[in-house]
């Protein structure tokens, strides 16, 4: 299943606008909306993703892109990686497919605290991240450990609060 852009792809997309250049990884790209913003401020970006069918996908569409489970096939280090994760709860209930489009984990922030420790190898010595999470996935304070970060805007749902944050290592 590609992950069909909604409010935290376009939120973090005005900030991708506003932020990104030089050499990105945009890490879990699902349908390629922030590689493809991205391209927007440089020719440099490299999309990946665990699903065979997003990389299929992208491919199509010009964008540069490998499967990946997180940094697993990424030797390269960035100016900028950007990473709209799953970062729902556990639903037992949710189908299969989507779930791993969706779910971060039983607790909904494994995948994020997965792909922090593995990112800090793969910044360049000024490199940034730009990230999404939710309400329901944790405390800014509890998964940044080790990092830098600023919140760059919030926008509230009726179910749950976006924050995109832009982290940089200690």
């Amino acid at each position: 299943m590609i992950y069909e852009p909604r409010e935290d792809s376009d939120l973090l997309k005005k900030w991708v606008k506003k932020k990104v250049s030089k050499k990105v990884l945009d890490m879990g790209t699902g349908s390629g909306i922030q590689a493809k913003t991205a391209l927007e401020n440089t020719p440099d970006v490299l999309a990946v993703d665990i699903s065979p069918e997003c990389v299929e996908y992208t491919k199509k569409q010009g964008i540069t892109t490998r499967q990946s489970n997180l940094f697993s096939n990424v030797t390269e280090s960035f100016d900028w990686i950007i990473f709209n994760p799953p970062y729902l709860p556990e639903d037992l209930e949710e189908p299969e497919d989507s779930r791993l489009a969706t779910t971060g984990g039983v607790e909904g922030n494994e995948i994020i605290l997965d792909f922090l420790q593995q990112a800090k190898t793969h910044l360049n010595t000024d490199g940034r991240i730009l990230i999404l999470i939710s309400s329901l996935t944790g405390e800014a304070e509890e998964l940044f450990q080790g990092y830098k970060y600023t919140l760059l805007e919030n926008e509230k749902l009726f179910f749950e609060e976006l924050f995109v944050y832009e982290l940089k290592r200690l």
